[in-house]
């Protein structure tokens, strides 16, 4: 059981990232929508506008015009040979001020606005894209994932327009798209997809029963709790690693179809930035819960660590007394009951991880700062308890003749 939890920690990692990406619009949006100011992805948009728009002067056309005109009036052919030569001249400043004005588009608030809303109308698209469907603004083709772009060089349109360049009123109505990314491995992985997504929220579910389940029919439970989460810790890294093999293999493979491999990367890197952050804070959280185990054992460190802050505690209540401070009853009680607190402790803090939406490894770090707290103030009252207890005991006993 502890071995196929291990197995399934990651997985149910890729299986909750599957459900985040596909199923939830907002946080998909909200995902995406920084590459809307990310500069090689702008880069990339005004280089497929500008080729979309497809705005050019026949150069070569007009300056032979303007050659014969001149020839005809009595200017010698060399005139008329030089004027042919500006033809290319012509074609470059037309694409240049194609490319200025998408640029000035691009960097602007319009193509983020066009940007998110293409992205959210095309959310169904995203969903079906693992499965090889697609529809909307956003289509997948053969592993191919492509953006309309048909509105922003609309806009672009409007802009050469204003700007005084005529020719930009014959650009034709146009469905552009624009490649995000391609893969040829899309195809064969879309069973594996489908069966990640009809799993959704119950497979992480599965691990953790396993997990406790192999862990309560251990004969050595603490060990047996150390070893899975440090195992478990171990598959996340094993992951992580992959992913990132896998983000080299994928820009090392890029098709002729992505323009901008750099733009490429940062696509890949935005739409898996949560699974790594899921990746790291299951690394994080295995490495704190073995290591709060190995603690509470019975070896020679953990005894000395937990004396330690027993001490630490009896020299605070005993400084408390001498000062008029006594915890009462209620350090007796919390005595008492101090190891069901500690559970309760427990039960609710790994509640509340449960519940958290998307907990990140500062999440894990708060919970385990909350966790000590509340230890050390348990602790406080127990001492309290024992010396309130332990008439005449010396300072420093643990609870005098009541010995825990």
């Amino acid at each position: 059981m502890i071995t196929l939890t291990c197995i399934l920690v990651p997985l149910s990692l890729l299986t909750v990232w599957v459900h985040d990406i596909v199923l939830d619009t907002d946080r998909y949006v909200s995902t995406v929508a920084p590459l809307a100011s990310d500069p090689d992805v702008q880069a990339a948009a005004v280089h497929r506008i500008t080729e979309a728009a497809d705005v050019r002067v026949d150069g070569a056309e007009v300056t032979s015009d303007l050659a014969k005109w001149l020839e005809s009036q009595g200017l010698p052919p060399r005139v008329g040979n030089a004027v042919k030569a500006l033809g290319p001249q012509l074609d470059s400043a037309a694409d240049a001020a194609v490319s200025k004005v998408a640029t000035r588009f691009v960097e602007g608030d319009r193509f983020e606005k066009i940007w998110t809303t293409a992205n959210r109308a095309a959310h169904n698209a995203v969903g079906h894209a693992l499965t090889g469907e697609g529809r909307g603004a956003l289509e997948v083709q053969s592993g191919t994932v492509t953006l309309n772009i048909g509105e922003a060089v609309d806009k672009v349109k409007e802009d050469l327009v204003k700007a005084g360049i005529s020719p930009a009123e014959k650009i034709p109505e146009v469905d552009k798209q624009m490649v995000l990314f391609q893969s040829d491995k899309l195809a064969k992985i879309r069973s594996l997809v489908h069966l990640l997504d009809v799993l959704g929220n119950w497979l992480p579910v599965l691990t953790v029963l396993l997990g406790v389940a192999g862990v309560l029919l251990a004969r050595r439970r603490r060990r047996a709790l150390v070893t899975a989460m440090l195992c478990a810790a171990a598959a996340c890294l094993v992951l992580a690693i992959g992913l990132v093999i896998a983000r080299r293999y994928y820009l090392d493979h890029l098709p002729e179809q992505v323009q901008s491999p750099s733009a490429a990367a940062a696509i890949f890197d935005t739409l898996v930035r949560f699974l790594r952050v899921s990746i790291r804070t299951a690394i994080v959280l295995g490495i704190v819960v073995a290591l709060g185990a190995y603690l509470s054992g019975a070896g020679r460190l953990p005894r000395g660590v937990r004396g330690t802050a027993e001490r630490a505690a009896d020299s605070a209540a005993g400084w408390g007394a001498d000062h008029g401070v006594h915890t009462g009853r209620v350090g007796t009680w919390v005595q008492d009951h101090r190891r069901w607190l500690t559970a309760g402790v427990l039960l609710v803090l790994a509640l509340v991880f449960a519940l958290w939406n998307h907990p990140t490894v500062l999440t894990v770090l708060l919970l385990v700062l909350i966790l000590l707290a509340v230890l050390a103030v348990l602790a406080l009252l127990a001492a309290g308890g024992r010396l309130g207890g332990g008439a005449g005991a010396p300072r420093g006993a643990p609870g005098g003749g009541t010995r825990q």
